[in-house]
């Protein structure tokens, strides 16, 4: 067996959610909203499963989706894309920066990651056997520092994968950082891989900055509709950078998925037109549900990170007056009710600090009942 995948475990998020299931206990773990997605694009997706056709499409995506992505960034973030050349459909990001993995990295380049990182980044550099370089991000603001960012490159790096807003930190990169990495990068030579998937959900007025404006040459950017459009299940993915990038990108691609379901790809072109309001809405829902978690776990004493994007926020728990470890408090706190997120399965090293991930992507019930059970975890603590 590949010894990549033979060394990991169960995932925390799917042991979360198994013990949430099997204890009937709300779910604030796993990140997806309670809602079944825009009544308006679903029904797109079905009329165009209906109408066909259902075969192959391209694989590169239906132009047609192609140019609602290159229009769409151009709206909202003035970005210039070359639809053709520029914009590959995949399935889900997930697929895209393992594509992107395979693609940029030949065994024994370096890879420059950010801990806490989503779980998927190091077993996909290992896997397309790259040597992972681990920058460790410190809260509460999670901000890249030159020193540590400085040492972690070196004559062998090739790629770094950034995620912004970040998953699970909930920070927002700024145009002074990213200014800061497109300057090493350009010096050493590497690609940056920018994970982008949260791109609408920002809060506070905080504008998300894509890697692109500041290096442009260099960056496959990667957006995904099931974050766009509360829609996760429907795993339609972007990948888009110079064609240098896109060119060799697509020739992974074709091995790994080769291309989407063309009903969901129909369907995404339509909800990319969608007018600016419609995100502008979305982002105060969110915004709403974050800060009535919020308001109910600071009255009982819990002190939480700042959330500037995403839809996650992080109880910091010796500052909470909690002694437990994340582990033993997430299992602590199902036991009351709740399932939640121990921070530390986001960290490959040692020492993470003590927090726990909440979810508020939910209905409002929820989120109350989340946070009673909270409370009474708390108090018993």
């Amino acid at each position: 067996m590949n010894s990549v995948y033979a060394s990991l475990g169960t995932t925390v998020f799917e042991t979360m959610s198994r013990l949430a299931a099997e204890k009937g206990a709300v779910n604030l773990g796993q990140g997806f909203p309670e809602d079944g997605g825009p009544r308006d694009i679903l029904e797109a997706a079905a009329r165009a499963t209906l109408d066909g056709p259902n075969q192959y499409p391209p694989m590169r995506g239906l132009p047609e989706l192609r140019q609602a992505v290159a229009a769409h960034y151009r709206a909202h973030q003035q970005i210039d894309l070359d639809w053709q050349r520029e914009v590959t459909i995949t399935s889900g990001a997930t697929e895209a920066i393992a594509a992107a993995l395979l693609a940029f990295i030949e065994p024994g380049d370096e890879v420059v990651l950010f801990e806490p990182m989503y779980d998927a980044y190091l077993p996909m550099v290992l896997r397309a056997g790259g040597a992972p370089r681990i920058v460790r991000l410190h809260p509460p603001h999670w901000r890249l520092e030159r020193g540590a960012l400085a040492a972690a490159f070196s004559e062998r790096t090739r790629v770094v994968v950034i995620n912004t807003p970040h998953n699970p930190c909930a920070s927002v990169m700024s145009a002074d950082e990213l200014a800061l990495l497109a300057e090493l990068c350009r010096e050493h030579g590497a690609i940056v891989i920018s994970d982008e998937v949260w791109e609408h959900v920002t809060f506070d007025g905080v504008r998300h900055v894509s890697m692109l404006e500041h290096l442009r040459e260099r960056t496959l950017k990667i957006g995904s509709a099931g974050k766009m459009f509360s829609l996760t299940g429907w795993k339609v993915g972007f990948a888009c950078g110079a064609p240098a990038l896109t060119d060799q990108f697509a020739k992974a691609h074709q091995f790994l998925t080769f291309t989407t379901p063309p009903n969901l790809q129909r369907a995404v072109t339509y909800a990319l037109g969608k007018d600016a309001s419609y995100f502008d809405e979305m982002r105060a829902a969110f915004q709403r549900s974050r800060d009535r978690l919020v308001s109910a776990l600071e009255g009982e004493g819990y002190v939480l990170l700042p959330a500037k994007g995403a839809y996650f926020v992080s109880i910091d728990l010796p500052a909470s007056g909690i002694g437990m470890s994340d582990v033993a408090f997430a299992q602590h706190a199902i036991e009351h009710g709740v399932a939640t997120i121990p921070l530390s399965g986001f960290y490959p090293n040692p020492d993470p600090p003590n927090l726990v991930r909440l979810c508020f992507a939910k209905r409002d019930d929820t989120l109350d009942r989340g946070a009673a059970a909270l409370i009474k975890a708390k108090r018993s603590a």
